[in-house]
């Protein structure tokens, strides 16, 4: 049995280059859109905690995942092209994730006081500053 990485960057360096370069462009996305989060392994997986869990993401066989859990059923529209199931986006190393989905876990501190999908769409911007009305396309 493979023991789990204990950092993100045992992690990464533990994984083919080319799904490397796209976790850690997530990575950065992520840190980004959660100023303040703290990154940790948790389940095996590279995780972000802010006020408790708030992503995760991973490498597989021929594909890279991001875990923004129940955020995928509220933007599932928006989604078209991506494998996706309840909890998991599924994108290829060379087609990394546009950094407005990355944006939306943001909200999940909001999400877990009951404003979960208002709060998502509203961040759901082009700019990043999280200002409604701006909604981009993804």
């Amino acid at each position: 049995m493979k023991v789990a990485a204990a950092s993100i960057d045992a992690y990464l360096a533990d994984v083919p280059p080319d799904q490397r370069a796209a976790l850690d462009l997530l990575r950065r996305q992520i840190l980004a859109a959660a100023p303040g989060a703290e990154e940790c392994i948790s389940y095996g997986l590279p995780t972000f905690k802010l006020n408790g869990s708030l992503v995760h993401f991973g490498a597989a066989r021929g594909h890279c995942a991001f875990y923004p859990r129940d955020t995928v059923e509220h933007f599932a529209d928006r989604l078209a092209g991506y494998d996706i199931s309840k909890g998991t986006i599924r994108f290829q190393p060379d087609k990394p994730l546009p950094e407005a989905l990355v944006r939306v876990p943001r909200s999940w501190p909001n999400a877990r006081r009951g404003n979960g999908a208002r709060a998502l769409s509203d961040l759901m911007d082009s700019s990043g500053s999280g200002e409604k009305g701006s909604k981009s396309e993804v």
